[in-house]
Protein backbone atom coordinates (compact mmCIF):
# COMPACT_ATOMS: atom_id res chain seq x y z
CA UNK A 1 0.00 0.00 0.00
CA UNK A 2 2.62 2.25 1.43
CA UNK A 3 4.60 1.70 -2.11
CA UNK A 4 1.09 2.34 -4.14
CA UNK A 5 0.75 5.83 -2.34
CA UNK A 6 4.30 6.82 -3.32
CA UNK A 7 4.16 5.94 -6.85
CA UNK A 8 0.29 7.89 -6.83
CA UNK A 9 2.17 11.18 -5.16
CA UNK A 10 4.93 10.85 -7.51
CA UNK A 11 3.24 10.84 -10.88
CA UNK A 12 0.73 13.83 -9.56
CA UNK A 13 4.09 15.87 -8.70
CA UNK A 14 5.62 14.83 -12.12
CA UNK A 15 1.78 16.08 -13.87
CA UNK A 16 1.56 19.78 -11.59
CA UNK A 17 5.58 20.39 -11.91
CA UNK A 18 4.94 20.10 -16.17
CA UNK A 19 2.08 22.08 -15.10
CA UNK A 20 4.15 24.76 -13.86
CA UNK A 21 6.79 24.30 -16.58
CA UNK A 22 4.00 25.28 -19.20
CA UNK A 23 3.24 28.51 -17.25
CA UNK A 24 6.32 29.96 -17.32
CA UNK A 25 6.80 33.11 -19.06
CA UNK A 26 3.39 33.27 -19.97
CA UNK A 27 1.60 36.40 -19.93
CA UNK A 28 0.01 37.69 -16.34
CA UNK A 29 -4.06 36.61 -17.30
CA UNK A 30 -6.82 38.94 -17.85
CA UNK A 31 -10.68 38.57 -16.39
CA UNK A 32 -13.00 37.07 -19.04
CA UNK A 33 -17.18 36.98 -18.52
CA UNK A 34 -17.76 36.55 -14.48
CA UNK A 35 -19.98 33.67 -14.49
CA UNK A 36 -20.68 34.56 -11.02
CA UNK A 37 -21.62 38.05 -11.09
CA UNK A 38 -25.11 39.02 -9.94
CA UNK A 39 -25.39 35.59 -8.26
CA UNK A 40 -25.84 35.22 -4.32
CA UNK A 41 -22.60 32.94 -3.83
CA UNK A 42 -23.23 32.92 -0.34
CA UNK A 43 -25.76 29.87 -0.39
CA UNK A 44 -24.82 26.83 -1.11
CA UNK A 45 -27.55 25.27 -2.78
CA UNK A 46 -27.02 21.77 -4.55
CA UNK A 47 -27.70 21.53 -8.43
CA UNK A 48 -30.12 19.21 -9.85
CA UNK A 49 -28.34 15.97 -10.51
CA UNK A 50 -25.23 17.10 -8.71
CA UNK A 51 -23.32 14.23 -7.79
CA UNK A 52 -21.99 13.52 -4.00
CA UNK A 53 -19.13 12.49 -3.50
CA UNK A 54 -17.84 11.34 -0.12
CA UNK A 55 -14.31 10.81 0.86
CA UNK A 56 -15.52 8.41 3.11
CA UNK A 57 -16.78 5.80 0.89
CA UNK A 58 -12.90 5.19 -0.53
CA UNK A 59 -11.61 4.33 2.91
CA UNK A 60 -10.85 7.97 4.69
CA UNK A 61 -10.92 7.54 8.55
CA UNK A 62 -12.03 11.00 10.86
CA UNK A 63 -10.00 9.93 13.38
CA UNK A 64 -6.96 12.53 13.29
CA UNK A 65 -4.13 9.26 12.72
CA UNK A 66 -4.90 7.60 9.33
CA UNK A 67 -3.57 8.73 6.82
CA UNK A 68 -6.20 9.63 3.84
CA UNK A 69 -3.86 11.02 1.06
CA UNK A 70 -4.96 8.12 -1.14
CA UNK A 71 -8.58 7.82 0.01
CA UNK A 72 -9.07 11.81 -1.16
CA UNK A 73 -7.06 11.35 -4.15
CA UNK A 74 -9.36 8.72 -5.22
CA UNK A 75 -12.44 10.44 -4.31
CA UNK A 76 -11.22 13.60 -6.48
CA UNK A 77 -10.49 11.32 -9.26
CA UNK A 78 -14.26 10.19 -9.08
CA UNK A 79 -15.56 13.40 -8.64
CA UNK A 80 -13.37 15.37 -11.18
CA UNK A 81 -12.51 13.31 -13.87
CA UNK A 82 -15.05 10.76 -13.81
CA UNK A 83 -18.30 12.54 -13.43
CA UNK A 84 -19.71 13.91 -16.26
CA UNK A 85 -22.25 16.62 -15.11
CA UNK A 86 -21.90 18.44 -11.81
CA UNK A 87 -19.92 16.71 -8.19
CA UNK A 88 -19.51 17.90 -4.95
CA UNK A 89 -16.37 16.50 -3.41
CA UNK A 90 -17.79 16.07 0.37
CA UNK A 91 -15.60 15.93 3.45
CA UNK A 92 -17.91 15.24 6.58
CA UNK A 93 -17.10 15.80 10.20
CA UNK A 94 -14.03 14.26 11.35
CA UNK A 95 -10.47 14.89 11.31
CA UNK A 96 -8.65 13.86 8.25
CA UNK A 97 -5.24 14.21 7.79
CA UNK A 98 -3.50 13.88 4.47
CA UNK A 99 0.02 15.18 2.60
CA UNK A 100 0.55 17.15 -0.01
CA UNK A 101 -2.09 16.55 -3.09
CA UNK A 102 -2.82 18.15 -6.43
CA UNK A 103 -6.37 18.56 -7.66
CA UNK A 104 -5.59 19.57 -11.17
CA UNK A 105 -8.20 20.82 -13.77
CA UNK A 106 -9.59 21.10 -15.84
CA UNK A 107 -12.70 18.52 -14.80
CA UNK A 108 -15.01 15.83 -17.04
CA UNK A 109 -17.88 17.54 -14.38
CA UNK A 110 -19.50 20.05 -15.57
CA UNK A 111 -19.25 22.19 -11.98
CA UNK A 112 -17.38 21.34 -9.05
CA UNK A 113 -17.86 21.67 -5.27
CA UNK A 114 -15.63 20.91 -2.43
CA UNK A 115 -17.49 21.23 0.23
CA UNK A 116 -15.49 20.97 3.74
CA UNK A 117 -17.47 20.41 6.74
CA UNK A 118 -14.99 18.69 8.99
CA UNK A 119 -10.66 19.30 9.81
CA UNK A 120 -8.14 18.49 7.06
CA UNK A 121 -4.99 17.73 8.63
CA UNK A 122 -1.46 18.50 7.04
CA UNK A 123 1.49 15.85 7.51
CA UNK A 124 3.79 17.32 9.82
CA UNK A 125 6.81 16.12 8.44
CA UNK A 126 7.79 18.92 6.09
CA UNK A 127 10.34 16.66 4.28
CA UNK A 128 6.88 15.34 2.58
CA UNK A 129 6.87 19.28 0.76
CA UNK A 130 9.56 19.29 -0.99
CA UNK A 131 8.39 19.76 -4.28
CA UNK A 132 5.21 22.05 -3.39
CA UNK A 133 2.63 23.60 -1.18
CA UNK A 134 0.28 21.46 0.66
CA UNK A 135 -3.28 21.43 -1.12
CA UNK A 136 -2.21 22.87 -4.95
CA UNK A 137 -5.71 24.02 -6.81
CA UNK A 138 -4.93 24.39 -10.68
CA UNK A 139 -6.44 24.86 -14.05
CA UNK A 140 -10.24 24.92 -12.80
CA UNK A 141 -13.14 26.81 -14.23
CA UNK A 142 -16.08 27.54 -11.52
CA UNK A 143 -14.77 25.50 -8.27
CA UNK A 144 -16.28 26.63 -5.20
CA UNK A 145 -14.69 25.50 -1.66
CA UNK A 146 -17.24 25.77 0.77
CA UNK A 147 -18.72 24.25 4.00
CA UNK A 148 -17.72 25.91 7.37
CA UNK A 149 -14.93 23.31 7.98
CA UNK A 150 -10.82 23.66 8.63
CA UNK A 151 -7.50 23.38 6.64
CA UNK A 152 -5.00 22.84 9.49
CA UNK A 153 -1.36 22.97 8.04
CA UNK A 154 0.10 22.08 11.73
CA UNK A 155 2.81 24.28 11.29
CA UNK A 156 4.22 24.82 14.39
CA UNK A 157 7.20 22.26 13.98
CA UNK A 158 7.90 23.68 10.46
CA UNK A 159 8.47 27.31 11.75
CA UNK A 160 11.98 26.87 12.81
CA UNK A 161 12.72 26.26 9.10
CA UNK A 162 11.19 29.08 7.87
CA UNK A 163 13.13 31.36 5.66
CA UNK A 164 12.81 35.18 4.55
CA UNK A 165 12.17 35.00 1.21
CA UNK A 166 11.55 38.31 0.64
CA UNK A 167 15.55 39.19 1.55
CA UNK A 168 16.75 36.78 -0.52
CA UNK A 169 18.60 37.93 -4.21
CA UNK A 170 19.51 34.77 -5.40
CA UNK A 171 16.22 32.78 -5.96
CA UNK A 172 17.38 29.95 -3.92
CA UNK A 173 15.22 30.39 -0.85
CA UNK A 174 12.64 27.82 -0.45
CA UNK A 175 9.00 28.96 0.96
CA UNK A 176 7.33 26.84 3.21
CA UNK A 177 3.99 25.20 1.99
CA UNK A 178 1.03 27.26 2.14
CA UNK A 179 -2.38 26.00 3.29
CA UNK A 180 -4.24 26.34 0.01
CA UNK A 181 -2.28 27.47 -3.40
CA UNK A 182 -4.56 28.44 -6.41
CA UNK A 183 -2.66 28.83 -9.45
CA UNK A 184 -5.13 29.42 -13.18
CA UNK A 185 -7.92 29.34 -12.11
CA UNK A 186 -10.72 31.22 -13.34
CA UNK A 187 -14.21 32.09 -11.68
CA UNK A 188 -12.92 30.70 -8.30
CA UNK A 189 -15.07 30.97 -4.94
CA UNK A 190 -13.21 30.57 -1.23
CA UNK A 191 -15.62 31.31 1.12
CA UNK A 192 -17.00 30.02 5.06
CA UNK A 193 -13.76 27.97 5.47
CA UNK A 194 -10.87 28.55 8.29
CA UNK A 195 -7.03 28.21 8.40
CA UNK A 196 -5.03 27.80 11.00
CA UNK A 197 -1.46 27.84 11.53
CA UNK A 198 0.13 26.81 8.14
CA UNK A 199 3.65 26.23 7.40
CA UNK A 200 4.03 29.08 5.25
CA UNK A 201 1.33 31.06 3.70
CA UNK A 202 -2.87 30.26 4.58
CA UNK A 203 -3.75 31.31 0.94
CA UNK A 204 -1.50 32.01 -1.78
CA UNK A 205 -3.57 32.91 -5.07
CA UNK A 206 -1.26 33.32 -8.30
CA UNK A 207 -2.82 33.89 -12.38
CA UNK A 208 -6.13 33.82 -11.39
CA UNK A 209 -9.48 35.69 -12.57
CA UNK A 210 -12.54 36.55 -11.18
CA UNK A 211 -11.77 35.30 -7.45
CA UNK A 212 -14.22 35.51 -4.38
CA UNK A 213 -12.72 34.98 -1.40
CA UNK A 214 -15.26 35.70 1.67
CA UNK A 215 -15.97 35.16 5.00
CA UNK A 216 -12.81 33.11 6.00
CA UNK A 217 -10.81 32.97 8.90
CA UNK A 218 -7.70 32.60 8.87
CA UNK A 219 -5.11 32.24 12.26
CA UNK A 220 -1.93 31.82 13.20
CA UNK A 221 0.47 32.89 16.51
CA UNK A 222 1.41 36.58 16.08
CA UNK A 223 4.80 34.94 16.59
CA UNK A 224 4.39 32.81 13.66
CA UNK A 225 6.88 33.63 10.78
CA UNK A 226 6.01 34.38 7.00
CA UNK A 227 2.57 33.15 6.96
CA UNK A 228 0.60 35.80 5.35
CA UNK A 229 -2.90 35.64 5.39
CA UNK A 230 -3.67 35.91 1.56
CA UNK A 231 -1.06 36.45 -0.67
CA UNK A 232 -2.05 37.83 -4.67
CA UNK A 233 0.25 38.13 -7.60
CA UNK A 234 -0.41 37.78 -11.46
CA UNK A 235 -4.11 37.75 -11.47
CA UNK A 236 -6.91 40.24 -12.33
CA UNK A 237 -10.24 40.95 -10.42
CA UNK A 238 -9.95 39.39 -6.73
CA UNK A 239 -12.89 40.19 -4.74
CA UNK A 240 -12.21 39.93 -0.72
CA UNK A 241 -14.77 40.60 1.71
CA UNK A 242 -15.56 40.11 5.29
CA UNK A 243 -12.47 38.22 6.18
CA UNK A 244 -10.83 37.84 9.64
CA UNK A 245 -7.49 37.55 9.40
CA UNK A 246 -4.86 36.85 12.82
CA UNK A 247 -1.28 36.03 11.42
CA UNK A 248 2.01 36.36 11.98
CA UNK A 249 3.06 38.56 8.62
CA UNK A 250 0.91 40.30 6.56
CA UNK A 251 -2.81 39.94 6.61
CA UNK A 252 -2.66 40.79 2.61
CA UNK A 253 0.04 40.75 0.14
CA UNK A 254 -0.33 42.30 -2.76
CA UNK A 255 2.80 41.82 -4.88
CA UNK A 256 3.22 42.41 -8.63
CA UNK A 257 1.15 41.87 -11.78
CA UNK A 258 -2.30 42.25 -10.79
CA UNK A 259 -5.24 44.48 -11.89
CA UNK A 260 -8.71 44.77 -10.09
CA UNK A 261 -8.06 43.96 -6.93
CA UNK A 262 -10.99 44.69 -4.18
CA UNK A 263 -10.93 44.62 -0.24
CA UNK A 264 -13.43 45.08 2.04
CA UNK A 265 -14.64 44.70 5.57
CA UNK A 266 -11.19 42.88 5.94
CA UNK A 267 -10.62 42.34 10.06
CA UNK A 268 -6.97 42.13 10.44
CA UNK A 269 -4.99 41.78 13.78
CA UNK A 270 -2.43 40.68 15.08
CA UNK A 271 -0.37 40.76 11.62
CA UNK A 272 2.03 43.08 9.67
CA UNK A 273 -1.17 44.68 8.09
CA UNK A 274 -1.78 45.09 4.71
CA UNK A 275 0.86 45.33 2.38
CA UNK A 276 1.39 46.48 -1.35
CA UNK A 277 5.05 44.96 -2.19
CA UNK A 278 7.74 44.81 -2.39
CA UNK A 279 8.02 45.92 -5.83
CA UNK A 280 11.21 46.27 -7.95
CA UNK A 281 12.70 43.65 -6.31
CA UNK A 282 12.80 41.46 -9.89
CA UNK A 283 13.08 41.99 -13.62
CA UNK A 284 10.17 42.37 -16.06
CA UNK A 285 7.61 42.79 -13.26
CA UNK A 286 4.52 43.45 -13.60
CA UNK A 287 2.49 46.62 -12.61
CA UNK A 288 0.12 47.17 -9.51
CA UNK A 289 -3.36 49.03 -11.17
CA UNK A 290 -6.22 49.26 -9.73
CA UNK A 291 -6.38 48.46 -5.52
CA UNK A 292 -9.52 49.51 -3.51
CA UNK A 293 -9.34 48.95 0.04
CA UNK A 294 -12.07 50.20 2.13
CA UNK A 295 -13.95 49.52 5.48
CA UNK A 296 -11.38 47.51 7.21
CA UNK A 297 -10.27 47.35 10.55
CA UNK A 298 -6.17 47.08 11.96
CA UNK A 299 -5.56 46.31 15.37
CA UNK A 300 -2.26 45.45 17.36
CA UNK A 301 -0.75 45.10 13.88
CA UNK A 302 3.58 46.37 12.82
CA UNK A 303 2.24 47.89 10.25
CA UNK A 304 -0.78 49.52 8.84
CA UNK A 305 -1.17 50.48 4.58
CA UNK A 306 1.96 49.97 3.27
CA UNK A 307 3.76 50.32 0.21
CA UNK A 308 7.30 48.86 -0.51
CA UNK A 309 9.17 49.26 -3.01
CA UNK A 310 13.12 48.36 -3.12
CA UNK A 311 16.11 50.53 -3.83
CA UNK A 312 18.44 49.87 -7.08
CA UNK A 313 17.17 47.31 -8.49
CA UNK A 314 14.28 47.09 -11.26
CA UNK A 315 11.55 49.06 -12.65
CA UNK A 316 7.70 48.89 -11.65
CA UNK A 317 5.14 50.95 -10.78
CA UNK A 318 1.92 50.55 -8.81
CA UNK A 319 -1.09 53.31 -10.16
CA UNK A 320 -4.83 54.06 -8.86
CA UNK A 321 -4.76 53.00 -5.06
CA UNK A 322 -7.14 54.31 -2.72
CA UNK A 323 -7.00 53.41 1.03
CA UNK A 324 -10.57 54.37 2.81
CA UNK A 325 -12.91 54.07 5.82
CA UNK A 326 -10.35 52.50 7.54
CA UNK A 327 -10.48 52.01 12.01
CA UNK A 328 -7.27 51.32 13.48
CA UNK A 329 -6.22 50.55 17.01
CA UNK A 330 -2.53 50.71 18.35
CA UNK A 331 -1.04 50.34 14.85
CA UNK A 332 2.41 50.80 14.61
CA UNK A 333 3.22 52.65 11.20
CA UNK A 334 -0.10 53.43 10.25
CA UNK A 335 0.18 55.08 7.10
CA UNK A 336 3.64 53.94 4.98
CA UNK A 337 5.22 54.60 1.61
CA UNK A 338 8.79 52.72 1.48
CA UNK A 339 10.91 52.98 -1.50
CA UNK A 340 14.18 52.37 1.17
CA UNK A 341 12.97 48.78 1.62
CA UNK A 342 14.99 47.14 3.67
CA UNK A 343 17.35 49.59 3.36
CA UNK A 344 16.54 52.86 6.00
CA UNK A 345 17.80 54.53 7.26
CA UNK A 346 21.23 56.22 6.24
CA UNK A 347 20.20 53.91 2.69
CA UNK A 348 23.14 54.54 0.35
CA UNK A 349 22.24 52.72 -2.36
CA UNK A 350 20.78 54.31 -5.70
CA UNK A 351 16.78 55.85 -5.71
CA UNK A 352 14.22 53.09 -6.74
CA UNK A 353 13.04 52.47 -10.44
CA UNK A 354 9.52 51.95 -9.12
CA UNK A 355 6.84 54.26 -10.11
CA UNK A 356 4.34 55.06 -7.95
CA UNK A 357 0.76 57.52 -8.61
CA UNK A 358 -2.50 58.53 -8.12
CA UNK A 359 -1.99 56.59 -4.45
CA UNK A 360 -5.19 57.95 -2.32
CA UNK A 361 -5.83 57.96 1.65
CA UNK A 362 -9.46 58.88 3.18
CA UNK A 363 -10.89 58.91 6.26
CA UNK A 364 -8.46 56.78 8.26
CA UNK A 365 -8.93 57.14 11.93
CA UNK A 366 -8.07 55.37 15.51
CA UNK A 367 -4.97 55.11 17.83
CA UNK A 368 -1.08 54.73 16.50
CA UNK A 369 2.09 53.79 18.58
CA UNK A 370 4.12 55.83 16.13
CA UNK A 371 4.68 59.26 16.82
CA UNK A 372 5.14 59.29 13.24
CA UNK A 373 2.12 58.21 12.01
CA UNK A 374 2.25 59.37 8.16
CA UNK A 375 5.87 58.46 6.67
CA UNK A 376 6.49 59.14 2.86
CA UNK A 377 9.68 58.24 1.68
CA UNK A 378 9.58 58.46 -2.33
CA UNK A 379 12.12 57.57 -4.96
CA UNK A 380 14.57 60.34 -5.84
CA UNK A 381 14.74 59.55 -9.43
CA UNK A 382 10.93 59.08 -9.82
CA UNK A 383 8.95 61.04 -6.98
CA UNK A 384 5.44 59.52 -6.07
CA UNK A 385 2.46 61.28 -8.04
CA UNK A 386 -0.68 62.47 -7.26
CA UNK A 387 -0.70 61.02 -3.78
CA UNK A 388 -3.82 62.53 -1.60
CA UNK A 389 -4.25 62.44 2.15
CA UNK A 390 -7.41 63.36 3.37
CA UNK A 391 -9.39 63.19 6.66
CA UNK A 392 -6.94 61.74 8.89
CA UNK A 393 -7.20 61.27 12.58
CA UNK A 394 -4.44 59.39 14.01
CA UNK A 395 -3.93 59.42 17.79
CA UNK A 396 -1.30 58.79 20.20
CA UNK A 397 -2.32 59.56 23.88
CA UNK A 398 -2.18 63.15 24.56
CA UNK A 399 1.43 63.19 21.95
CA UNK A 400 0.97 64.79 18.77
CA UNK A 401 1.36 62.72 16.25
CA UNK A 402 3.67 64.07 12.65
CA UNK A 403 3.94 63.49 8.93
CA UNK A 404 7.05 62.97 6.91
CA UNK A 405 7.24 63.44 3.02
CA UNK A 406 10.36 62.67 1.14
CA UNK A 407 10.25 63.12 -3.14
CA UNK A 408 6.33 63.71 -2.97
CA UNK A 409 4.02 66.83 -2.81
CA UNK A 410 0.95 65.07 -1.64
CA UNK A 411 -2.62 67.12 -1.72
CA UNK A 412 -4.10 67.20 1.40
CA UNK A 413 -7.40 67.97 2.63
CA UNK A 414 -9.96 67.89 5.69
CA UNK A 415 -8.98 66.80 9.08
CA UNK A 416 -5.72 66.40 9.69
CA UNK A 417 -3.96 64.61 12.11
CA UNK A 418 -1.41 64.42 11.92
CA UNK A 419 -0.57 67.87 10.14
CA UNK A 420 0.22 67.91 6.94
CA UNK A 421 3.94 67.80 6.13
CA UNK A 422 5.68 70.99 5.56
Amino acid sequence: MAIAKSASILIILCFALACNADNAGKPDPVAGPDMFSNKNVAKDVLLPGEQIVNVQDFGAKGDGKFDCTESFMQAWAKTCHQSSGPARLYVPAGRFVVSSMYFNGPCNATSITIQVQGTVLATTDISEYENGDWLFFQNHNGLKIVGGGTFDGQGKDSWQYAQNCESANDGSCARNPSNLYFSGNSNLVVQNIRSVNPKGFHIFVTKCTNVRLRKLKLVAPGTSPNTDGIHVSHSDTVIMSRNTIATGDDCVSLIPGLRNIFINKLKCGPGHGISIGSLGKYADEGDVRGVRIKNCSLTGTTNGLRIKAWPERYPGAASDVSFSDIIMKDVKNPIIIDQEYECYPDCKKKPSLVKLQNIHFSNIRGTTISPLAVDLRCSGLFPCQGVTIRDIDLKIGLTPTTSRCVNTRPLFGGLLMPPACA
